[in-house]
């Protein structure tokens, strides 16, 4: 009976085994509570976290005048395709391309020989037309006092005044042919009628041409033309008569002024472009023919606001700005309307209004909501 008894009093240690594990349930709940203010401080610290700093620049309406420019030549206003008036071999050529000629200057001959032969038969005919001119005059004379006294009749008279006036005829007309085989013999002679460059040449010595076949291509002296191939679109959109400034490519210090001159009605095929020459007055001695210019074309002005590039952000894949609260000093994007993209410059239209804040440098870091500190001229 006692050795049941002692054995019945086991429990007592199973109790003694629950309580020695108090210790670690207490240290669960002390680690649980500290990592719960470690989360709390945490979070007061981001709500807590640093402004950014930031440039800014106050809105304003401004006049904004888009400007085109384009590449183009200086060409001649006129040009001029010479050619013989008459037809033989090439036998001299003075002047070659990009040569300066002056007025009546020779440029090339053809071999005279036909036309002097010419000029030598015209020379004979009249001779022999003056030499009977000479006798029908004399024979009208004598018919003239030999009626006056009673010795020839009146149909000799008249056959002999019938005579002078055909004797007339011909030395007028051999005198005509005379004058064309000489002006023929000169026409041997290809002269320039104006003063100029030449542009082109299709002839070479020895080479037979035709009468109007073209020799030389010259460029006139005088005010010259810019010419450019321009889109469509941009000639729709340019105002009527625009001045366009004329710079020189190579050296931006040679400008002049000019004025659309020509616009071609028709587009080009091959480029989809429209021909337009710009006349230059008083062309500047440093455009020479074939000279590279940018012409540039100033639209016609239009409010808008000018912000740097660097303003211009993104919201839900649009066009946006960051604008500062000038209270908080919070920041909130806005969406706004681009009209261009200008160097260094980006145009907005719509979505501002005059005296707003715009961060135009820092916005890269900043967030809805964000404290910023502005800094710089606009602050």
């Amino acid at each position: 009976m006692m050795r049941n008894a002692t054995s019945s009093v086991s429990p007592p240690s199973v109790k003694t085994s629950s309580l020695s594990s108090f210790p670690i349930a207490s240290a669960v709940c002390v680690c649980a509570a500290a990592m719960l203010l470690a989360g709390c401080q945490k979070q007061e610290a981001a709500d807590k976290k640093l402004p950014i700093m930031v440039r800014t620049e106050t809105v304003a309406m401004a006049d904004y005048a888009p400007r085109t420019s384009l590449t183009g030549v200086i060409a001649a206003r006129t040009l001029n395709n010479l050619s013989f008036r008459v037809g033989g071999r090439i036998a001299e050529r003075l002047v070659d391309v990009g040569q300066h000629v002056d007025q009546g200057a020779v440029l090339a001959r053809i071999d005279p020989q036909e036309q002097q032969s010419d000029l030598r038969s015209a020379q004979a005919d009249l001779d022999a037309a003056r030499a009977q001119l000479t006798q029908s005059a004399a024979a009208f004379e004598r018919q003239k006092t030999l009626l006056a006294q009673g010795f020839t009749t009146r149909r000799d008279y008249d056959a002999a005044d019938q005579a002078l006036k055909v004797a007339q005829g011909s030395v007028d007309a051999a005198q005509s042919a005379f004058a064309n085989a000489q002006q023929n013999l000169s026409f041997t002679e290809l002269k320039a009628g104006a003063a100029g460059v030449i542009t082109a040449r299709q002839v070479e010595t020895g080479q037979v041409v035709q009468a109007a076949q073209t020799v030389f291509t010259v460029a006139e002296d005088g005010d010259r033309d810019a010419v450019f191939n321009v889109q469509e679109t941009l000639v729709a959109r340019t105002p009527a008569s625009p001045a366009v400034t004329i710079t020189l490519l190579s050296d931006p210090q040679v400008r002049a002024t000019g004025k659309v001159r020509e616009i071609s009605p028709a587009v080009d095929q091959a480029s989809g472009s429209i021909r337009v020459k710009v006349g230059i007055a008083d062309t500047p001695a440093g455009m020479p023919l074939g000279a590279a210019v940018i012409g540039s074309v100033s639209a016609k002005p239009a409010k808008a606001i000018l912000l740097p590039w660097q303003a211009l952000t993104s919201s839900a894949g649009k066009p946006a700005v960051w604008i500062v609260d000038p209270s908080t000093k919070a920041v909130a994007t806005t969406p706004v309307e681009v009209l261009a993209f200008d160097s260094g410059t980006v145009v907005i239209t719509s979505g501002l209004n005059e005296g707003e804040s715009v961060v135009t440098a820092g916005g890269q870091l900043l967030s809805p909501g964000q404290t910023v500190e502005i800094s710089g001229a606009g602050q």
